[in-house]
């Protein structure tokens, strides 16, 4: 497997579960309909950990434009490798989205909530305010590549094969922590590519795919990350 494709799969596989977890918990008559935000936090951790895992081994499990830009900057991954890997993510976030609409097809017509239904794909600021939304999204993903970087740097999780499942844990903090403002994107391809998906599918009584905020989870993690590299190398060095 080539690193295009093991940078899409791993991507699938987060936004399918990601997302598949928002849908369980928002959509209508869902057996774990209004389960709350401790079932969302926890199922988009495992849905991180799962994708690193699936892609890990062959392509370094990025599954985040704003990772693969913040290696690049401090010189850690190739940057003629870049437009490869943001290409990956952003299918395969795609593609997660679609299989998300097919899971829950039943679903659709009986939720009126046309919030819901975009939250599915995308997230949304609790307090509308497009400077301070893009603050916190440029501190969560400064602190969850920071985080991902102290990790990787410890040898011993990475030979015993728990590296994934530790950045799991730390997106989870990082939605129970910083999650409550914006629901913590974090990754631009996580919310471009299902914002886009929910545009082009027919899904019922949908309303807009409100493209006047998706700016900030596209440029806030790419600072984010880019910043949080870069200051992790300040402190630590490469």
């Amino acid at each position: 497997m080539n690193t295009f494709l093991a940078e899409l799969v791993g991507t699938m596989f987060l936004v399918l579960l990601g997302d598949g977890v928002v849908a369980a918990v928002v959509l209508h008559k869902s057996n774990a309909e209004n389960s709350g935000w401790m079932v969302i936090t926890t199922g988009w951790a495992m849905a991180v950990a799962m994708g690193v895992y699936a892609a890990g081994r062959i392509s370094g499990g990025h599954i985040n434009p704003a990772v693969t830009l913040g290696l690049a900057v401090i010189g850690k991954f190739p940057w003629h490798d870049v437009p490869k890997y943001l290409a990956a993510q952003f299918l395969g976030a795609f593609l997660g989205a679609v299989v998300v609409w097919l899971a829950y097809l039943a679903h659709w017509p009986g939720t009126e909530d046309q919030g819901k239904k975009l939250v599915v794909f995308s997230t949304a600021p609790a307090i509308r305010k497009l400077p301070l939304n893009m603050l916190t999204e440029i501190i969560a993903t400064f602190v969850l590549m920071f985080g991902v970087l102290a990790i990787v740097a410890n040898t011993a999780p990475a030979q015993s094969g728990l590296t994934p499942l530790l950045i799991g844990f730390l997106v989870w903090s990082l939605g129970l922590s910083l999650g409550g403002p914006t629901g913590f994107a974090m990754n631009p391809a996580r919310d471009f590519a299902p914002r886009l998906a929910h545009a082009l599918l027919p899904i019922p009584g949908k309303g807009g795919s409100d493209w006047g905020y998706a700016i900030v989870p596209i440029l806030g993690p790419a600072i984010g990350g880019i910043l949080g590299a870069v200051t992790y190398v300040k402190i630590f060095g490469a």
